[in-house]
């Protein structure tokens, strides 16, 4: 929606900044630096020239230099002024986002996290084991209740007054009224553009998100109707906590001792697995092998055109 305004350009989900920062962190080699964005297949489905952003970096850029300039690039070959980012996974990088674009505003999508965890499983293209993506329904559910958690609280605190929370039901069903807000909050005039989104999305787009191609809708899915009961409890004896916070109705107000056992096996899994995954992905970040494996989607990205 906010892609189509005539102000604002915001590309594809992006996923490489927490990787290029734990290869390089804030003084980088900029040329080894913009050897690697060489290899992201976004650069290429972005169509950033970055001979012509090294030229205009400063002789020692900054981490947040060559970064904010792929951005100002990809905005500026549109003939757009302000840039942003759609990716989910930064929602556990939030003050790395500050540190790269200090003074950003930030608009928090909130879904009712049962809803949320019904559309994870239907998208397609996860792969089959992954220490990145929750696996399960209790993994979601914790994963689902510790970002918010987190996303909430930086926007009271580091983002006071530059944090915007929405609710996606809200949007959805009044899209023109919320997207009146936001872009109120954002400076930018309405725009009726950002409502017809849908009749322009590329086949690529529709492969992990099916329904982009359509107009808003509610209902789509109903954790009432799409949930089985066990699933619902055991969700809510997880997240209920934030549920209830967040203003959603919940089944289980008071979850039956099994669910509540297992909500706190679920998420010590949970927290071993987010523990594992932050102290190896720098790791793998800083070793050739994701390099390697950034050439290796490109070449194949290349091949499949």
């Amino acid at each position: 929606m906010l892609n189509h305004h005539p102000e604002i350009a915001i590309p594809g989900e992006s996923h490489f900044i927490p990787a290029l920062w734990d290869r390089y962190r804030r003084r980088p080699r900029t040329e080894a630096l913009l050897a690697d964005l060489g290899c992201l297949r976004q650069m290429h489905e972005w169509q950033i020239d970055l001979e012509g952003l090294c030229r205009h970096l400063p002789q020692e850029a900054c981490f947040s230099e060559v970064i904010q300039g792929v951005y100002r690039s990809y905005a500026q070959a549109r003939g757009k002024p302000r840039f942003g980012d759609k990716t989910p996974r930064h929602m556990r990088h939030l003050d790395l986002l500050e540190h790269i674009f200090p003074g950003a505003q930030y608009v928090h999508i909130v879904r009712d996290g049962r809803d949320a965890a019904l559309s994870y499983g239907e998208m397609p293209r996860r792969p089959r084991f992954s220490w990145v993506y929750p696996r399960g329904l209790a993994d979601f559910a914790f994963c689902w209740r510790d970002e918010v958690l987190r996303a909430r609280r930086f926007g009271s605190t580091v983002a006071a007054g530059r944090y915007f929370e929405v609710r996606y039901e809200d949007l959805v069903t009044e899209p023109e009224a919320r997207l009146r807000e936001i872009s109120s909050f954002l400076g930018l005039r309405f725009d009726t553009a950002m409502l017809e989104y849908h009749r322009d999305v590329g086949p690529r787009a529709r492969t992990n998100h099916k329904r982009l191609a359509e107009p808003p809708s509610p209902g789509l899915t109903d954790w009432r109707t799409q949930m089985r009961a066990v699933e619902i409890e055991r969700f809510e004896a997880i997240a209920g906590d934030l549920l209830t916070a967040l203003g959603y109705e919940r089944a289980f107000p008071n979850p039956s001792a099994w669910s509540r056992t297992s909500a706190v096996l679920g998420c010590a899994a949970s927290r071993g697995r987010l523990c594992f995954m932050r102290l190896a992905m720098p790791i793998v970040h800083r070793s050739p092998v994701w390099r390697l494996r950034q050439t290796q989607l490109l070449r194949a990205r290349q091949y499949a055109r």
